[in-house]
């Protein structure tokens, strides 16, 4: 039971700002030990990517295993279940939606569950990695097709 109004907990949730997370910090870390360079935190595209390689067109999303319902780790909790299935269910939307529009901006998307960076920042840093290089082989051969 919230001891907020509807009201209050509209304001104090409304006061908090994004900040980079704990798997977040943990990629961007290991992005750094690789010397990979070219990205921008939290770009100005929409969905706001993790991390973005403006030059590559390549957008990476951390999604968080509670807030994005994953299907490894997601359990719903106890109370208010209701609330919490469809506001999972209006996250998993719009990160749909936002990975139609980035497409249509020929922009490439890779989608990071949190638990894929807690287990092994370097395999996800890896994969950034090869999508990285696999652009840089199309620019050097002179082929501009988007691959997604």
């Amino acid at each position: 039971m919230d001891t907020l109004t509807k009201s209050q907990r509209s304001y104090c949730m409304a006061r908090i700002r994004s900040k980079n997370t704990g798997p977040e910090k943990a990629l961007i870390a290991e992005i750094r030990s690789r010397r990979i360079k070219g990205y921008r935190l939290h770009y100005n595209l929409p969905g706001k990517p993790d991390i973005y390689f403006r030059h590559a067109r390549l957008a990476v999303f951390v999604d968080g295993c509670f807030w994005h319902g994953c299907p490894k780790c997601y359990v719903r909790p106890s109370t208010n279940r209701d609330f919490w299935t469809a506001k999972v269910k209006r996250n998993q939307q719009r990160a749909k939606n936002v990975t139609v529009e980035l497409r249509k901006k020929e922009v490439r998307i890779i989608r990071l569950w949190e638990h894929q960076i807690r287990t092994s920042p370097a395999k996800c840093a890896e994969r950034i990695q090869r999508c990285l290089s696999q652009w840089h082989d199309r620019k050097s051969s002179g082929s501009h097709r988007s691959v997604t």
